[in-house]
């Protein structure tokens, strides 16, 4: 990349890692949006050119949908200059984006090259959209058994007749007996297939080869759950595409609570069939926390917040009834339905549940209390626990003030000092609209990083 802006100061690649990835010390991105949102263009061009990534990305994807490509090249420049991945990728993301692919990859090559995973997938898919899929599968086939990057594989091959031979990669991972990639041992070599995904990819290969009952026989043949990532169930997910939703309901219920469940429930949903989606959740609901909260969220968006709150008060507390999550939720539910005092009494009779901490039963309360308009009372009980000094007890403190029109008061609650404390306190501020306090807030450098020296030692740890 080319030419960078005058004023944006040296940068540094590692710190800007660390900033962006703690979102501190740093203009954080839900930040940059409600600056732009309310009229604060001009502040987060400059906060861009000032080594703030995440106002320089949100700036250049501006200028790059205005059609001001070598605007949008020259403010990332200083950010690219540095070596730092994540500018790389967003850079080579608005060359491909405009067709640019050959620039694209000669930005990425360095990093593919030198091993960097995500880097790699990226030079893949780019190689790929520029007409080079027959590079992009050479250079993915030996990392078959990486999980990173055995889904790109399947995707840059679609449509360069290599399904079959993508197949047998892939399907080599399932073999039984095959030595882990770990230990060298076959047995864990069963259990741990790598890439996790492994038989899900291959489900996805036969399915667009026009093969979907063989991928759906393969999904089954492999257990309920087989290949799921990120808690996505990969033969639910196909189950939905094929539309057949009678196998999709009878696998939903042999995991109630679980993925396909959930899918299930969506589509229905989406087809308008609320009571179907309500009736694929009631059978579980009562005994499982993650139907229940999910139940209560069909319920409240179709308004229907009072039978939600049933839902949620008969879980009982050995199903998670009583875990922070539920808690909250119910907690929510009670404050948006005006019916604060009844979460008082049912929450009175809640005594140090084994999955909710007593300060997180205590900030129910308080704002159970508040609802009422007891702010004085709610703000008095916390200041008199023994975690009351604590930066997550003053943030709560600080949120009862402000939800009782008293704003000054919560921004004196919080102290602009701990890392802890800064983003709800620059919340504070430019509610205020002293959007230029906010941001001195934010970019306060962070204390020096702490690594304590790795200790080995030969000893077992039992």
């Amino acid at each position: 990349m080319s030419a960078s802006p005058r004023n944006t100061p040296a940068l540094d690649a590692a710190d800007l890692d660390r900033r962006t990835r703690l979102h501190a010390g740093c203009v954080p991105p839900d930040v940059v949006e409600y600056l732009l949102d309310h009229g604060h263009a001009e502040t987060v061009r400059e906060l861009a050119e000032d080594g703030e990534w995440f106002c320089a990305r949100a700036r250049a994807r501006a200028l790059a949908a205005d059609g001001r490509q070598e605007e949008a090249r020259a403010l990332l420049a200083p950010y690219v200059e540095t070596g730092w991945w994540t500018a790389v990728e967003e850079a080579a993301g608005l060359l491909g984006g405009w067709g640019r692919v050959e620039e694209a990859l000669d930005l990425v090559r360095p990093h593919a090259e030198a091993g960097e995973g995500s880097a790699l997938r990226k030079f893949a898919l780019l190689l790929a959209r520029a007409g080079r899929a027959e590079e992009a599968y050479e250079l993915l086939r030996p990392h078959v058994a990486d999980r990173f990057l055995a889904g790109a594989l399947v995707e840059v091959t679609a449509g360069l007749d290599r399904d079959e031979e993508v197949a047998a990669l892939l399907a080599a991972r399932l073999e039984p007996g095959r030595a882990c990639g770990r230990c060298g041992s076959p047995r864990c070599g069963a259990r741990y297939v790598e890439p996790p995904d492994a038989v899900a990819l291959l489900a996805a290969v036969r399915e667009r080869q026009g093969r979907a009952d063989e991928a759906v026989a393969l999904l089954r043949a492999h257990g309920p759950g087989a290949g799921t990532v990120n808690g996505r169930d990969p033969l639910a997910g196909l189950l939905a595409r094929l539309g057949r939703m009678a196998e999709l309901r009878a696998y939903a219920a042999q995991d109630p609570g679980g993925d396909a469940e959930r899918l299930l429930a969506e589509l229905l949903e989406e087809a308008g069939d609320v009571a179907g989606a309500v009736g694929v959740y009631r059978p579980s609901a009562a005994g499982s926390s993650y139907a229940a909260l999910r139940l209560a969220e069909l319920l409240v968006r179709h308004g229907r917040g009072d039978e939600a709150i049933d839902v949620l008060a008969a879980l009982p507390a050995a199903r998670g009834g009583h875990s922070d999550c539920v808690l909250d939720a119910l907690c929510a539910l009670y404050v948006a339905r005006g019916r604060a005092e009844e979460g008082l009494a049912r929450f009175a009779g809640i005594v140090a549940p084994p999955d909710c901490e007593e300060w997180d039963l205590l900030r129910m309360r308080a704002a159970l209390l508040a609802a009422r308009g007891r702010v004085e009372q709610a703000v008095a009980e916390l200041r008199a626990h023994p975690e009351s000094g604590s930066t997550y007890a003053a943030e709560v403190v600080a949120g009862l003030l402000a939800g009782a029109g008293r704003p000054e008061e919560a921004v004196a609650v919080l102290d602009p000092g701990s890392p802890d404390l800064r983003k709800p306190l620059a919340e504070l501020l430019m509610g205020l609209g002293r959007v230029g306090e906010a941001v001195a807030v934010l970019r306060q450098p962070l204390p020096a990083a702490r690594h304590a020296p790795t200790v080995y030692s030969d000893a077992p740890p039992w």
